[in-house]
């Protein structure tokens, strides 16, 4: 068992349960599963990236992180999460240490796509954006990633570099299941929790609960847009009806000190959405 096979299996058992909540849209697990093939089948044939090779994952929190990351793995090769909020300069550290010819990106992001090339000039960055117009995988039980082993590496994640430069700290598929297990049996999760995913998923902290465990249990993630206001935050973890929430003290003191709103029992308004639909 590896995490591809994991996903994979996963996915096959409720391929028409909401796996993602996205603003106004639901994802299927379906469909998280066929992109994620096709983003794989796109590595392997039209980017040249084989197994074992490191893959860039650049990228704020959106549904097509989920679809890249588990493509990368399914094309045999390991992920390398890049903060989005690092310089150009940052960036060329960990793409020139990890070795990464290959960069999943946004197209925000890749306007600072001339700093990278001035140091790399044979990086390849591919936009999520173009992720609805790559070709399904023709055979998708054939990608090699299914075949890893649990020793395998799967990711490799930079530290922060607050004592001198990032380090990559090398992760395994067991490695990961492992924590997701763990993570389970601690926070008793089941397939009808939904996890409120609001800090940045390029941390290891929120890969791994925020993402993996609840797709690897059959659950589902409320993927905010942003953490600002906070009250809108609040509020959409609260219409989507989020069972458990991974945070940080600053943003729970922010929330306990939002103010009450007489008209809605959650306290949730704001211009676009005046009125509740948590039903509370």
């Amino acid at each position: 068992m590896n995490l591809a096979t994991a996903f994979a299996t996963s996915a096959e058992t409720r391929p028409d349960r909401t796996a993602v909540f996205w603003g106004l849209e639901e994802i299927a697990y379906q469909a998280l599963l066929r992109q994620s093939q096709a983003v794989a089948h796109y590595l392997q044939t039209q980017a040249g990236v084989g197994v074992g090779d490191r893959v860039g994952l650049w990228l704020k929190n959106r549904p097509e992180f989920i679809t890249a990351f588990f493509g990368i793995l399914q094309a045999g090769a390991v992920v390398v999460p890049i903060n989005n909020f690092l310089k150009p300069d940052e960036v060329n550290h960990i793409v020139g240490d990890a070795g990464i010819a290959v960069v999943v990106t946004e197209e925000d992001l890749a306007r600072q796509a001339p700093a990278l090339h001035a140091i790399h000039p044979h990086l390849r960055l591919l936009a999520v954006e173009q992720f609805s117009w790559l070709a399904p995988a023709p055979s998708p039980g054939a990608l090699p990633g299914f075949q890893s082993k649990r020793d395998d590496l799967a990711v490799l994640i930079y530290t922060s570099g607050t004592t001198g430069r990032p380090k990559g700290a090398m992760l395994s598929h067991g490695n990961l299941l492992h924590d997701v297990e763990s993570c389970r049996h601690v926070l008793e999760t089941v397939q009808a929790d939904r996890l409120a995913v609001l800090l940045p998923l390029f941390h290891s902290y929120m890969i791994t609960v925020g993402m993996l465990l609840p797709l690897l249990v059959g659950g589902s993630m409320v993927l905010g847009r942003s953490l600002h206001p906070p009250r809108n935050a609040m509020g959409e973890i609260l219409q989507r009806h989020a069972t458990i929430l991974p945070s940080i003290p600053p943003f729970i003191a922010a929330w306990c000190r939002l103010p009450s709103n007489p008209r809605c029992a959650c306290g949730y308004a704001s211009a676009a959405q005046p009125h509740c639909r948590c039903k509370r």
